[in-house]
């Protein structure tokens, strides 16, 4: 179900990207030959109004063929590659810009239908940490803490306090109830170096409570922004040497986090997705060549030069570029692989 589930989601953000392309290319007036969702061999096709709109074997991607691009097809009038630089611009600027609406729409629904999550004071054990101790001690969610080293506990603050309360690498024996029985787990606590304060691992629960539409809608955009800043900030770090190039996840990672956040519950699932479709409107908007911010580029230096560039020379760099993205997306799935055998 996880794969099924990661093959669901990265469809439907690659078919909201075409959809962009396809949408403005059309308006604009380039012809369009095929919109297709995968690459392989062909599973489905047909045709209307001069489009053959297809599925193929591999669901990973998908496509939109249009005039103007394909060696052979650089003498329609109307193709892409005789259009003005800003209409290129707009085709190329339009997938891209589809997923962050994607994004922005998922998380007005999450705020509307589900709401946003506030922290629950219960002693009760909203998410465990993969690798902290609460974590590798066995404690669960929904675990409830009446007691850590004989002190009781009712309220997440008296939790946490009481975490506090001990130098990190202290053992904290705690009981829990867990479907109706009581047990003891036994934590050691780590020191947080962003914080300086000792740790387990663990979030509480949280109350969800419904927004207004205004207010959704606003949260929205704002949320959008921020994780927008942030994947900014990840990829700054990364070029800068501040993150390292093991944390890139392949589509085996991805695969693995689309099935923690299922587990997690629906505004996990949900809250992902979002942020898989702005990272994919982030990375697409990249000066990288064979991705459409590199197109954008292209055009820039058009419109500056009054002249395109041979289309040729484009040709192969966009090729260097997609040979780039396939060795990148191979190391992405090592570190995958690395990761799961170390656990």
């Amino acid at each position: 179900m996880t794969i099924v589930s990661t093959i669901i989601i990265l469809a439907i953000l690659i078919l909201v990207h075409e959809i962009g392309h396809f949408w403005v290319a059309r308006r604009i007036g380039i012809p369009v030959y095929e919109f297709s969702l995968g690459f392989g061999k062909k599973l489905y096709s047909t045709r209307k109004d001069g489009v053959e709109y297809s599925l193929r074997l591999v669901p990973l991607g998908g496509f939109v063929r249009m005039a103007g691009e394909e060696q052979g097809d650089m003498n329609d009038p109307q193709g892409f590659n005789n259009r003005k630089p800003w209409e290129k611009m707009a085709v190329s600027f339009s997938g891209p810009f589809m997923n962050f609406v994607l994004g922005v729409i998922v998380f007005i629904y999450i705020f509307t239908f589900i709401g946003l999550g506030f922290p629950s004071d219960e002693p009760v054990v909203g998410e465990v940490i993969k690798g902290k101790p609460a974590y590798t001690a066995g404690l669960q969610s929904n675990d409830r803490v009446l007691s850590m080293n004989g002190q009781e506990i009712n309220s997440w603050d008296e939790f946490v306090s009481n975490i506090q309360a001990y130098p990190a690498g202290t053992s904290l024996a705690t009981v829990v109830e867990r479907d109706g029985a009581r047990q003891t787990i036994t934590m050691i606590s780590v020191l947080d170096q962003s914080s300086g304060n000792p740790i387990v691992g663990v979030y509480p629960q949280l109350n969800f409570v419904r927004q207004g539409i205004i207010e959704s809608i606003r949260l929205g955009f704002v949320q959008t922004y921020q994780m927008t800043m942030a994947l900014l900030g990840g990829l700054g770090m990364l070029f800068t040497g501040a993150a390292s190039s093991s944390d890139l996840a392949g589509p085996v990672g991805i695969t693995s986090m689309v099935g923690e956040a299922a587990r997690s519950g629906m505004v996990y699932l949900l809250s992902f997705a979002a942020f898989l479709s702005i990272n994919l409107g982030v990375i697409n908007l990249l000066p990288i060549p064979a991705l459409d911010g590199s197109k954008i580029v292209f055009a820039l230096i058009e419109m500056v030069r009054r002249k395109p560039m041979d289309p040729e020379k484009e040709g192969f760099i966009h090729w260097l570029g997609f040979m780039f993205l396939i060795l990148l997306i191979i190391f992405a799935t090592y570190n995958d692989i690395v990761r799961l055998i170390k656990g």
